[in-house]
């Protein structure tokens, strides 16, 4: 069992779903796939202007809603399934996060297309390393990344949010100096 009081200041302990996610996932590469890196754009982009507790504790109500973020069924939704996403109270009902979740699946499909896979688009920003860094919000990586992004169509992916996602799938590791997670 690791010591409690040696995670992130920001993990609330007594949220099991957020001690596992802090654990097992935020700033570690676990998973570089491109389903997963799909699904943590989608929650990510859901996130801006809300916290990611709120998010994560409706992780598996978005996957349930979004058809396991498969990308190929995003983009074909039609106006029945975007109205019972609209109306689906246990997701977060913003209709422009939702139409972009649309418009991101096409366009991650083309990158994807284009790159062979979305982890190794991302390689191009972070030089195929890890970035190890604490208590910013934006870097120049998310900066770039995010204009790339935006340029190719995307929505709701500003340099704040964009430095989350790296945040999140691990490309930048900014576990605290205090939280056994931490490297340098």
């Amino acid at each position: 069992m690791v010591d409690d009081n040696r995670r992130c200041f920001w993990c609330n302990l007594e949220n099991t779903l957020y001690v596992s996610y802090h654990d097992n996932e935020w700033s570690l590469v676990t998973d570089t796939s491109d389903e997963y890196l799909f699904e943590l754009l989608v929650l990510e982009t859901f996130q801006a202007g809300l916290s990611w507790e709120i998010i994560l504790n409706k992780r598996e109500n978005f996957r349930s809603a979004f058809d396991n973020f498969d990308r190929n069924k995003i983009i074909n939704y039609d106006e029945e399934k975007l109205e019972e996403l609209y109306n689906d109270k246990t997701i977060i009902r913003n209709k422009q996060k939702i139409n972009a979740t649309i418009t991101n699946a096409e366009v991650f499909n083309q990158i994807v297309e284009e790159y062979g896979s979305f982890y190794d688009y991302l390689q191009r920003f972070t030089g195929n390393k890890i970035i190890y860094e604490t208590d910013k919000t934006t870097s120049t990586i998310s900066d770039n990344l995010s204009k790339d992004l935006k340029k190719h169509g995307m929505k709701f992916v500003g340099s704040v949010t964009i430095y989350s996602y790296l945040q999140a799938i691990g490309l930048i590791n900014s576990h605290e100096k205090e939280c056994f997670l931490y490297h340098e």
